[in-house]
C-alpha cells in the first residue's frame, strides 16, 4: 500500500469505525530489562554518554526488539502502531551525543513499523494497519525561558527548532509512515515549528503529508505549559488542517476527559484521544488496569467523542486488548459543521460570530 492509498484508506476506515492506536512503547521496554550493552549495540561502542534509556536508538541496536513490540500491539487490536521515534530529533538526541544519527533513527523506526503493519495487512486484506510518525515534543521550548533570571532567553530558537523537525519528518516519511502525529505538545510554538518544516518538506519532496497533532495539559486547569486551553490552541493549529486533533499524556482518561469533551465539540476534523494508565505512584509505576482504562474510554466512545483511542504512558497491549474489545464498539464521532466565524487565540481562545 502506498502513502497515498494508506492515508486515504485510513480515512475511508475511520468514517465506518473507532479506529484503535497502539499503547506505550517506553512501558513495555522498561519491562524488558535491557542493559546499556542492548541500547549501545556494536556501532556506539566508542561513544562517551550512557545510552540506556534512549529507547529511540533501539532502532538501530536491538531492531529485533523494536518490531516484537509492533507486532505484540498489533495483536492486541491496533489499527494504527506509532514509530519508535518520540526523542528522534537531533535536538533531544544531543542528550545522548547521537544526533548526527536522527534521520537514520527516523527512517528505522518507520521501515520497522511498516514492516509489522504490512504484514498484519496481508494477513487480514479487509482489515489495514497504518503507520504514525511520531514526532515529540524535544526537551527544549521556544515559548519559555529555562532561566528565572533571564526571561528573553532561549536554549532553541526557531529555525533550530523546524530543521530539527524537518530531518526527523523526512525520515519517518521516506521510511513508510502514513503519516506524521506531532505528539505531547506543551507549546504551541514547538508545534509551529513542525507546521513550518512539513510544510517545506511537501514542496521538497513533491507529496502530500498528512499531519496528526496531538497536545497535553499539565494541569487541571486544562491549560498547556505554555498557558494555552485546549480551544485556543485549536484555533492556533487550524489553518494547518491536520485530518486529526486530540489530547494525550498528562493524566488518566477521568481527569482528561472535560478536555477531549471540548475538544470534541469545536474541532471540525477527527479526534484522537490516549491517555495515561492513570497517574503514577510515588515508585513512578501506573496501576490503572487495562478493565479500568477501557472502561472510562468506552464512556468517551459512547458520548460521541472519539474518532481514534489509543494509550500513552503505562499502557500496555493488555490495554489496548481491553480498549479495542470495550470502546470498539460504539460508532466513530460525527464531524461537526463550523460555522462561519473570526476565531483568534492568545492564551485564550476568542470567537467573534459572523453577524
Amino acid at each position: 500500500m502506498t502513502r497515498g492509498k494508506g492515508i486515504e484508506r485510513l480515512l475511508t476506515e475511520a468514517r465506518e469505525r473507532i479506529l484503535i492506536l497502539d499503547g506505550a512503547m517506553g512501558t513495555v521496554l522498561q519491562g524488558l530489562g535491557l542493559c546499556e550493552a542492548d541500547y549501545r549495540g556494536g556501532d556506539f561502542q566508542a561513544n562517551g554518554k550512557d545510552l540506556k534509556g534512549n529507547q529511540d536508538i533501539l532502532n538501530l541496536t536491538a531492531p529485533e526488539v523494536i518490531g516484537k513490540v509492533h507486532e505484540e500491539y498489533l495483536k492486541a487490536g491496533a489499527d494504527i502502531i506509532e514509530t519508535n521515534t518520540f526523542n528522534g530529533t537531533s535536538i533531544s538526541q544531543s542528550e545522548y551525543g547521537t544526533e548526527k544519527f536522527a534521520y537514520k533513527i527516523n527512517f528505522e523506526g518507520a521501515r520497522l513499523a511498516r514492516q509489522a503493519a504490512d504484514k498484519f495487512s496481508a494477513a487480514t486484506p479487509g482489515r489495514p494497519r497504518f503507520v504514525a510518525g511520531a514526532l515529540g515534543p524535544t526537551n527544549k521550548t521556544l515559548s519559555v525561558s529555562p532561566k528565572v533570571s533571564d526571561p528573553a532567553f532561549r536554549a532553541v530558537d526557531f529555525d533550530q527548532m523546524k530543521n530539527s523537525y524537518k530531518e526527523a519528518a523526512r525520515g519517518l516519511m521516506e521510511g513508510g509512515a502514513d503519516f506524521l502525529l506531532v505528539e505531547t505538545i506543551f507549546d504551541t510554538l514547538n508545534a509551529k515549528a513542525v507546521i513550518v518544516a512539513v510544510e517545506e518538506l511537501k514542496s521538497q519532496m513533491a507529496q502530500a503529508i498528512p499531519l496528526a497533532l496531538s497536545l497535553t495539559v499539565t494541569d487541571l486547569s486544562g491549560r498547556t505549559l505554555s498557558g494555552q486551553t485546549v480551544e485556543a490552541f485549536w484555533y492556533s493549529v487550524r489553518h494547518a488542517n491536520p485530518f486529526v486533533v486530540g489530547l494525550n499524556c498528562a493524566f488518566g482518561a477521568q481527569d482528561l476527559r472535560p478536555f477531549v469533551s471540548e475538544l470534541s465539540r469545536i474541532a471540525d476534523t477527527m479526534v484522537i484521544a490516549y491517555p495515561n494508565a492513570g497517574l503514577p505512584n510515588e515508585l513512578g509505576e501506573y496501576t490503572e488496569t487495562p478493565d479500568m482504562t477501557a472502561s472510562e474510554l468506552a464512556e468517551w466512545a459512547k458520548s460521541g467523542f472519539l474518532n481514534i483511542v489509543g494509550g500513552c504512558c503505562g499502557t500496555t497491549p493488555d490495554h489496548i486488548r481491553a480498549i479495542a474489545k470495550y470502546a470498539g464498539k460504539f460508532p466513530p464521532r460525527e464531524i461537526p459543521e463550523c460555522q462561519p466565524a473570526l476565531r483568534l487565540a492568545g492564551l485564550e481562545a476568542l470567537t467573534v460570530a459572523a453577524q
